[in-house]
């Protein structure tokens, strides 16, 4: 009986300390993108004014530690119509927390073009992200991203120019 009541204390004590805290939310934000050309482009560059909005899935290991991954939608590219590029957005970040409010966060961001078919830009795109989050309530949330792209993301087929999307995001979202 002993063994059997140790086995279940260890066991429950196992489980408990592998629970996972799982919230789930929404997400808007305004972006300010522009592009980096390879070789400098020959015309004028600005950024453009957009938006994102998407759904999350935060994974909580610890008090501290937590894994987000997030679908958005997201307006990106230059301001001129030829360099807007719109994107499905699958950001993974490791988040960690500052204090009871602030958290920070990193990590890669793979993206599917969602414009138009042979319009001169690549299919996928990989980006790095960082971020700070700050919660207003215990639901409702301010954050701050910055993306840099990796990967090229004009079709190299068609252009010897290379472009690297970088991105601000400003975002308000809701933890349920």
């Amino acid at each position: 009986m002993k063994r059997i009541l140790l086995a279940l204390v260890v066991m429950s004590i196992t489980v408990s300390g592998f629970s996972q805290e799982v919230r789930y939310g929404v997400r808007g934000a305004l972006n300010v993108s522009n592009l980096d050309f390879e070789p400098d482009a020959n015309f004028e560059n600005k950024h453009r004014n957009g938006f994102a909005f998407g759904g999350f899935v935060d994974y909580g290991f610890s008090e501290d530690i937590s894994v987000m991954l997030e679908l958005q939608w997201s307006a990106e590219g230059g301001k001129e119509e030829g360099l807007r590029a719109d994107y499905i957005q699958l950001p993974i970040q490791l988040r960690f927390s500052l204090s009871d409010r602030f958290s920070i966060g990193a990590g890669p961001q793979v993206a599917l073009k969602t414009w138009r078919d042979k319009d001169g830009f690549a299919t996928f795109t990989f980006s790095g992200l960082v971020g700070l989050e700050y919660m207003i309530t215990d639901e409702l949330f301010v954050d701050a991203r910055f993306t840099y792209g990796f990967s090229n993301i004009l079709d190299e087929d068609l252009t010897d120019l290379e472009a690297k999307n970088h991105v601000i995001q400003f975002g308000f979202g809701i933890k349920i």
